[in-house]
């Protein structure tokens, strides 16, 4: 077959009507043959706020879904596992009830809700990273007000977020935690866990000092590690550290103190087998319509990494982003803040698919291991369909962001070269973010006999553009390999998208039997038209298609013994 009927075969795969005024093509090459090493799927981890809604019904079946994007292991981490309350959930609070006190002082351990939570990661195939906060009402040096509901006004601290009376107590409370945890799962299951001291300790999530929660990390790690000698632990998940920042300063002073301070519980050496820090975006409504660059969250990312790479002691530890994301409000609504109505369309995903790719490329050049980031997203309970929250599914129909990571489970093996002749350079991307032309880029991997390339349209200003005529070049086709079966899945205005499916519907606000069943199948990965097998030609096939702005493609290559032996 000639190179202009593979293309043409090609563009009928695709099904797709590239515009009239398009100029030449997006150019992608992917070399099946330049391995860049194994891939690291750093995008399987998980975040919430309401730890609670880990036991609802609603909860149970994303946690279950979750678990089926792919066959990496997945990760969760959710705040206020350490809370008292009755464990009814708030938007940003939650709580267990795990410790209180007697009369007499002596602690006392409940463990029917944190059970519950840690039964729902567990059984439905989860790996917690263990978020050790916050302060039971029972151990805080300043109990009340508690809890104060979402939002508290300037100035109002709540009893959970100071240090505990008894740095001792604190330390045998996370000791029984993680005893209780290692009878009720056993080792090989808790072995695989992390556990990360507190959260955000450098703003309004800790009302002590910088070295009261370096005091407070000896000895919750000393805790964990008296009942799980070989527990990872790490921190000090700060917010997205800036150069000269507050958050910045802290972060290097934690790897200070683990360097070289005695631990203030044992005395001996400060354990420490990860990093956490926490990266985010900062998106705008400019003339009308929103700016969304990466640069914000990458800037955060390329700092911290700086610090990491600087302690010669711990430069290589592996990084886990413990918050990753756009903005900073998963709870927030675009009905208050308008610059967060990204959330419910293809935006997210395709931002999310252009930072995993500049995350990767950061973490090479700084030389550091990558390890995760988590996506804060889960589901909102009692909310309007559709609120607009940082979520992954609402009402039981999936969002188009949880689609990204059903395409990124697609990825697998070794990553192997692929470039875009209209991919954003890192250093624009950290300086500019994006702007003014759109990121089109790729990432690929391959798996014996079965590649698959990534692709996205991602575009800094969201105002209406034409589609972008995108061809693949993909070589290095093993020679006995006559055929190839290719796959197109999308995730467009028109494709795994259930949010403009349900305006289409006139948005209604209580969907009837029969449209939740349509929506909940628009939300679901789809394909862009059939499977096909595409002749090769000398090692090579061309794909030529079509992108919208804020899309991402993935294209599934495979090819079996009968395509490579034909005739037997």
């Amino acid at each position: 077959m000639s190179r202009k009927s593979v293309i043409l075969v090609a563009i009928a795969l695709v099904a797709c009507t590239l515009p009239l005024h398009a100029e030449s093509p997006v150019d992608v090459q992917v070399n099946l043959q330049q391995n860049l090493g194994p891939f690291n799927p750093v995008y399987a981890w998980f975040g919430y706020d309401e730890s609670n809604y880990t036991t609802t019904p609603a909860g149970q079946a994303l946690l279950h879904e979750l678990r089926g994007v792919t066959p990496a292991p997945i990760y969760a981490r959710a705040h206020f596992l350490l809370t008292s309350g009755n464990g009814q959930p708030e938007l940003k609070w939650s709580s267990s009830n795990v410790y209180t006190e007697d009369a007499t002082g002596k602690p006392v351990y409940d463990w029917t809700i944190l059970d519950g939570i840690f039964d729902g990661w567990v059984h439905n195939g989860i790996r917690p990273m263990v978020e050790l906060g916050f302060m039971p009402e029972a151990l805080s040096t300043h109990p009340t007000p508690y809890h104060i509901p979402w939002p508290a006004r300037p100035g109002e601290t709540e009893g959970w977020s100071w240090p505990p009376r008894d740095f001792a107590k604190w330390g045998d409370l996370v000791r029984h935690v993680a005893a209780h945890m290692l009878a009720r799962y056993g080792a090989a299951e808790v072995s695989t866990w992390y556990w990360e001291v507190w959260n955000e300790p450098d703003i309004s999530y800790w009302h002590g000092t910088q070295q009261q929660y370096f005091q407070l990390y000896d000895y919750a790690v000393a805790g964990v590690r008296a009942a799980i000698p070989r527990a990872r632990v790490g921190g000090p998940a700060t917010t997205g550290p800036n150069p000269g920042s507050k958050s910045a300063a802290f972060l290097q002073a934690f790897l200070e103190h683990c360097a070289h301070d005695r631990s203030s519980a044992t005395r001996g050496p400060v354990p420490l087998d990860f990093i956490s820090f926490h990266v985010k975006g900062s998106p705008h409504i400019v003339d009308g319509h929103l700016q969304m660059g990466l640069n914000r969250e990458l800037e955060n990312a390329a700092t911290g990494f700086d610090i990491v790479h600087a302690s010669e002691k711990f430069r290589y530890l592996p990084v886990i982003l413990s918050e990753a994301d756009p903005e900073g409000c998963g709870a927030c609504s675009p009905e208050h803040h308008p610059e967060d109505a990204y959330r419910n369309g293809t935006i997210y995903p395709a931002y999310t698919a252009a930072t995993m790719q500049a995350l990767l490329a950061l973490a090479q050049r700084d030389d550091v291991h990558l390890a995760g980031f988590v996506t804060w997203a889960f589901e909102f309970e009692g909310q309007p369909i559709f609120a607009g929250q940082r979520e992954l599914q609402t009402h039981g129909i999936d969002e188009p962001e949880l689609n990204f990571f059903r395409i990124a489970g697609l990825l697998s093996g070794d990553r192997i070269a692929a470039t875009s002749s209209e991919a954003v350079p890192l250093d624009t991307i950290l300086a500019n973010g994006i702007r003014p032309g759109p990121d089109v880029d790729a990432l690929a991997t391959r798996e014996g006999n079965n590649t698959a390339v990534m692709l996205w349209n991602y575009q800094y200003d969201a105002v209406p553009a034409p589609d972008t005529a995108v061809q693949v070049a993909l070589r290095g086709i093993p020679a006995n390999a006559s055929r190839v079966l290719v796959e197109q899945y999308r995730i467009d205005t028109n494709h795994s998208n259930a949010f403009t499916a349900w305006q289409a519907m006139g948005s209604p606000q209580q969907p009837t039997i029969q449209q939740r069943s349509q929506l909940q199948a628009a939300g679901q990965l789809q394909l862009e038209g059939s499977p096909a097998w595409m002749a090769v030609h000398n090692g090579q096939i061309r794909i030529l298609l079509a992108m919208p702005p804020e899309s991402i493609g993935l294209l599934r290559i495979t090819w079996t013994e009968a395509a490579i032996h034909p005739n037997r």
